[in-house]
């Protein structure tokens, strides 16, 4: 019997050496399942709730107003070319957006300016300037940049093209 006790008693004691790290590793796995808990419940909340009220989306919505156009006239320039190349045209019509109507009230009186600068920067350009779309983005974006620049303080949202023919 007495073997049997220490027997009892080794193994109480073995018994109690072996659930120590059996309950650490629940307690991490505890822990772990926590925190992927708590991180999805942050990303739901961060992905759909976040936002705020529908109400305050509409309502923010109704406030951007549409731009205002503004009609610039119609040019009519040659291209610059080598000597003894033919002479080709340019005819452009361009519309200047601008956010709003008092912005065009400014902008008129310096007409004539943007006029001349537009007429200046496209008589430089040669005809392979204008090829693909690549050339007309390039257009539209340092003609936005002059016009801005004669302009200023008043701003021009973009210069847009109604029609344009290389001839």
């Amino acid at each position: 019997m007495a073997d049997n006790e220490l027997a009892d008693g080794g193994a109480a004691e073995g018994a109690d050496a072996v659930p120590a790290p059996k309950g650490k590793l629940k307690l991490m796995i505890a822990a772990a399942g926590v925190v992927v808990i708590l991180g999805g419940a942050a990303a739901t909340w961060f992905l759909f709730f976040r936002g705020g009220h529908p109400d305050e989306k509409q309502a923010a919505a109704a406030v951007v107003k549409a731009p205002i156009f503004m009609d610039m006239p119609e040019m009519l320039v040659n291209l610059a070319g080598s000597p003894g190349e033919r002479v080709q045209y340019l005819k452009v019509k361009v519309v200047l957006e601008v956010k709003e109507e008092k912005q065009v009230e400014a902008i008129k009186p310096t007409l004539p300016r943007v006029t001349d600068i537009f007429q200046t920067y496209l008589r430089e350009l040669r005809p392979t300037d204008l090829n693909g779309s690549a050339g007309m983005f390039r257009l539209k974006e340092e003609m936005t940049r002059r016009v801005n620049v004669a302009v200023a303080p008043n701003a021009v949202s973009a210069v847009l093209f109604k029609e344009i023919v290389v001839q």
